[in-house]
């Protein structure tokens, strides 16, 4: 949980995410805003300069100011288009929220796989660290043979290549675990020291229900994709409607309040200012005629966007049936094969010290002591792996559904010790 805290705050793709949520909410309200009256102030002031004639005399100079202002209040009363739009919209809203479920859910996968590489890589290393101990005593108890003239040469040589082996498979596990961590780090923005692993023995629990169809109907309806897809469809089906509704008239009522002022007029002789104060309001209808075809051209995009978003859902419904056909496999195969290797793991341990007994006996050769050695530790590596393979193949089997939650994560967390 305290890496999951960390990529929650640090994580760079969830805050994209994040950001592309609250940019699409903002969607919502510039789309009601074509729905509601629209108020606007103007205001002149001038001096204009002209000159005039009354009846063929010479021209006269005559100056005159004038300064007006106008408030005008425009209410949509039928306009079709913006009432699509904000259908429209609705649907980006739910399509922006499913895509940021889906960041969310993909960074608790990627902090428990992060996570768990870095347990299976100590694990590793812990396996390969006992190998090479192991083999140490063997190889000193086949020189002690070896000096008294009970074992051969041969036996030296295969124990000193199994431990060449051993301590290669070393070094390897802590490149990996330098690597693990590197990883973690990534999600996490920081280092991560003292991890807990598993509780020894612990199994993960099989899924409910034990039916791969029943999880298989469930992602095609709930992935976070699905959702996102089928909100784009839904989308482009407004934007259809939008699109033809240019084709309609749009009515508008209108209102305006204003005051006009001139100081003389320029085109009579006598000088007198006016004033006018004017009220006006009215219905305003707009019939479109013609708009060079790009209306049809609109119409024609949106429909071909339409039978794009129609495959793009059918190809995300697909996917997540597959996602979750395969995770659910991950996990019921795991099962079997966390029990299968924990069988090796006891029969590994029994194997090892009657070879070994055997061997310090005279009825077992050195050779059969190295094989149960190595069957050994690679069953228990092996298990290790296993153990967390199954449980984050869990987890992406709640993911497929769209059902993976901190909740979940906080289940495994009580697994740990």
């Amino acid at each position: 949980m305290d890496a999951y805290r960390s990529a929650q705050s640090s994580d760079p793709t969830l805050q994209s995410a994040r950001y592309a949520l609250e940019s699409a909410q903002q969607k919502v309200p510039q789309a009601r805003a074509g729905l509601l009256p629209v108020i606007a102030m103007t205001g002149n002031e001038g001096v204009t300069s002209a000159e005039t004639t009354f009846s063929d005399v010479l021209p006269v100079d005559r100056n005159m100011k004038a300064w007006g202002w106008n408030l005008q209040l425009t209410q949509p009363l039928l306009r079709m288009g913006n009432v699509y739009a904000y259908r429209e919209s609705g649907h980006l809203l739910t399509q922006a929220e499913a895509q940021f479920d889906q960041a969310q859910q993909e960074l608790l996968l990627r902090v428990a796989q992060a996570y768990f590489g870095v347990i299976v890589a100590q694990d590793a290393i812990a396996a390969a660290e006992a190998q090479v101990a192991a083999l140490i005593e063997q190889l000193a108890q086949v020189n002690r043979g070896f000096s008294l003239g009970t074992h051969a040469v041969t036996d030296v040589d295969d124990t000193k290549s199994r431990l060449g082996s051993a301590r290669a498979q070393l070094v390897a596990a802590k490149n990996n675990l330098e690597s693990a961590q590197a990883d973690l780090e990534k999600v996490t923005g920081k280092v991560m020291d003292n991890m807990a692993g598993l509780q020894q023995g612990l199994t993960p629990s099989p899924p409910s229900p034990l039916d791969s169809r029943a999880w298989m109907d469930e992602a095609r309806n709930n992935h976070p994709l699905v959702r996102a897809q089928r909100a784009a469809l839904e989308t482009a089906k407004e934007t259809i409607k939008k699109n033809r509704s240019e084709h309609l008239p749009s009515v508008d009522l209108v209102a305006n309040y204003g005051n006009n002022y001139t100081s003389r007029s320029l085109s009579t002789p006598s000088d007198y200012s006016t004033r006018v104060n004017q009220r006006q309001i009215g219905v305003q209808v707009t019939v479109p005629l013609y708009a060079g075809g790009a209306v049809n051209a609109k119409v024609a995009e949106a429909i071909a966007n339409m039978k794009k978003a129609e495959a793009d859902l059918e190809a995300a419904s697909r996917q997540a049936a597959t996602d979750a056909r395969q995770a659910f496999a991950g996990v019921t195969n795991g099962l079997a094969l966390i029990d299968s290797l924990n069988v090796a793991v006891e029969s590994g341990l029994s194997a090892v010290k009657g070879n070994q007994a055997g061997y310090r006996l005279g009825i077992r050769v050195n050779i059969d002591v190295l094989n149960a050695q190595q069957q050994l530790f690679s069953a228990q590596k092996e298990l290790s792996k296993a153990r967390y393979d199954t449980l984050l193949q869990g987890l992406k089997l709640k993911a497929a559904t769209g059902a993976l939650g901190e909740g979940d994560l906080r289940a495994v967390n009580g697994m740990l010790r």
